[in-house]
């Protein structure tokens, strides 16, 4: 994993994926962010890839900075372009996808149970309990 910190953009996968975000037209980026939701929430009990993880923490992130309480997104690994107001609809799908990324056969979640998860594992459930408090 080309991973240099615990934050939602500190990969390589995440800071791949900002691009995406970038590239996606206005009005449709919402729509990128409901689709890593769906890609890790779709894998039902099979073994989560920490790719399609990586990308729906970011994900969440970008939506949680949003919210009340949220942080905002400053490192120069995320979005370049606004987001524009995300809709409301898609925290479900966020706590969903992150609470999928935290159970069993979740790749992600094991690299970083190897390598001491504690603090990186805290981030996802500060954002999670941002995106349930908004």
């Amino acid at each position: 994993m080309g991973t240099w910190d615990i934050g939602p953009f500190d990969n390589d996968t995440a800071a791949d994926f900002s691009y995406r975000v970038d590239e996606a037209p206005d009005g449709e980026r919402a729509d990128v962010l409901l689709a890593a939701f769906r890609e890790v929430t779709g894998t039902g009990d099979e073994y989560l890839d920490a790719d399609l993880a990586m990308e729906a923490i970011a994900s969440a992130a970008l939506l949680a900075a949003q919210c009340p309480g949220g942080e905002p997104v400053t490192t120069s690994y995320g979005p370049k372009k606004p987001l524009g107001v995300l809709p409301g609809e898609l925290r479900p799908p966020a706590v969903a996808a992150l609470d999928r990324i935290l159970a069993a056969d979740s790749e992600l979640l094991e690299l970083w149970e190897e390598s001491g998860a504690d603090e990186w594992k805290a981030g996802v459930l500060r954002l999670r309990e941002v995106l349930t408090g908004a």
